[in-house]
Order: structure tokens, then sequence, then C-alpha cells
């Protein structure tokens, strides 16, 4: 796919968006709720005297740029390749002189937009209000933006992959579920992953959950060292590899199994 196609394909999608953005913005603000009660709970904790170091600034900074990070990172589209794919509208998608998989990618792109609108407003105002401890350098910013994008992927190829399992499975969406409960425990929104208990906190470095959320939130809040945060690119790029195999694999299986019998 071209790149002038590519952006007439995210024009088209983000003008249906908008006709329904109130949908979408209330949609947003729905996502943003867990990250705001931790965010109070742990700020009101933190209010007296820090907890290992971690002061009331440093929460609230954490989960502010954890609700946007969140925002930019959730693959809304993944929960929609179960119902196209049973109810036949793979086929128009078959039709198009590309893989299906760029029109997911349109959607999230223009959704993120529609989404944005919204939750960057809504954080600048709480961080005027709650003032935050955030201070990063421009090398952090940088490195930040980056982590962000591998962590959009990865959690997009890997929704990707489980919600392609709806080829052999009626209720593939469940493991989506599954998939986004273990990245509110394990990926730092129920507790930055530093003061997670010790089995849960060896868990969230090996597996891929920690590098879909908290690690790029880690980088720009400065907790990270230079050796950490290289470590963390590497997980994040092998899990990335790994689900892209796994989505490459579950496509060309399930497709040939659409295809033989008659979808």
């Amino acid at each position: 796919m071209n790149i002038r196609a590519g952006w007439m394909l995210v024009r088209r999608t983000w003008s249906s968006w908008m006709q329904s953005r109130s949908f979408f913005f209330l949609l947003a603000f729905g996502w943003m709720i867990p990250p705001l009660i931790y965010l109070f709970v742990w700020a009101t904790a933190a209010g007296s005297e820090p907890i290992q170091g971690w002061s009331r600034g440093a929460f609230v900074a954490y989960y502010l740029v954890l609700i946007n990070v969140n925002q930019l990172t959730y693959s809304q589209t993944n929960w929609t390749v179960g119902d196209i794919i049973r109810y036949g509208g793979l086929n128009r998608l078959l039709l198009y002189p590309m893989s299906p998989v760029f029109d997911a990618i349109a959607a999230e792109i223009a959704g993120k937009v529609v989404y944005m609108t919204f939750v960057i407003p809504v954080t600048a105002v709480l961080a005027l209000v709650l003032q935050p401890e955030l201070s990063p350098t421009i090398t952090q910013v940088g490195l930040f933006v980056l982590a962000v994008g591998l962590a959009w992927a990865l959690r997009f190829f890997a929704g990707y992959a489980l919600a392609l399992l709806a080829f052999w499975f009626t209720r593939a969406d469940s493991l989506l579920a599954v998939q986004d409960a273990l990245i509110f425990l394990l990926a730092g929104q129920i507790a930055p992953t530093v003061l997670l208990p010790a089995p849960l906190s060896t868990l969230a470095a090996a597996l891929p959950f920690r590098y879909m959320l908290g690690f790029p939130v880690e980088i720009l809040t400065g907790q990270l060292t230079a050796g950490e945060i290289l470590t963390g690119f590497g997980f994040q790029v092998g899990w990335l590899l790994i689900a892209v195999g796994l989505y490459r694999l579950a496509w060309r299986r399930g497709l040939r199994r659409y295809t033989a019998v008659g979808g």
C-alpha cells in the first residue's frame, strides 16, 4: 500500500469516526477512569510521606502519562475482527488491493486522533490542578516516542493474532479480555511495576504486557537507567517480532480455512 492510498484510507476512516465523536469521547473517558482511580489512591497514600521513594507528585506524573500512553496504545479495532470474520465482513475486505490489516491500522490511526483531541486537554487540566513532578530530558522524550510506537505495534499485533482465532473459535474475543486483564495487572496500571510484589515484578519484566504500556511511561518519568532502557527495548522488539510472526501464521492458516468453507 502506497503512502497516498494509506493517507486517504485514514482520512476516510477519520471522517466517519468524527460523525460519532461524542460516543468515542465517552469511550475514551471510560478508559481513563481506572488509571484516574489509582492516581488518586496512590497520590493520597503518598501525601504524608513517600512510598518506596515515590512522592505524591511522582505518582501524579506517572498516572497522567500512563493515561495518554494507554489511549495511544490501546487497539480497539481488535475487538471487531472476530465479528468481521463470523458475519462475513471479511469478504468485502478481501476484495481490496491490500491486506485487511491495513484497514485496521487506518482505523487505529484515525481513532487515536479522535481520542486524543479529548484526552490531551483533560490531562492538561489535571496536570494544572494536581501539579505532577515531571521534568524529562530531550533524550527521554525521544526514547519515549519510540517506545510508544513499539508498544502500540506490540499491543496491536498481539491482539490481532488473538482475534484471528475467530477463524477456529466463536468466542476468541474472550482472549482479548484476558490480555487486557494481564495488562492491567502486570503493565503498571494497578501500580508501577517496581512497586509490585517480587513474583509479579519478575513476571512483569519478562512477559510482554509491561512493554505494551508501562515501559514507555517509566522512560519518560525517569525511573530507568540507560542499561534498563536498552534491555527494555530488547524485550520490546523481541516480543514484537514474536507477535508479528504469530499474526502472520494465524492469518495464513485461518484464511485457508475461511476460503475452504466458502466464506
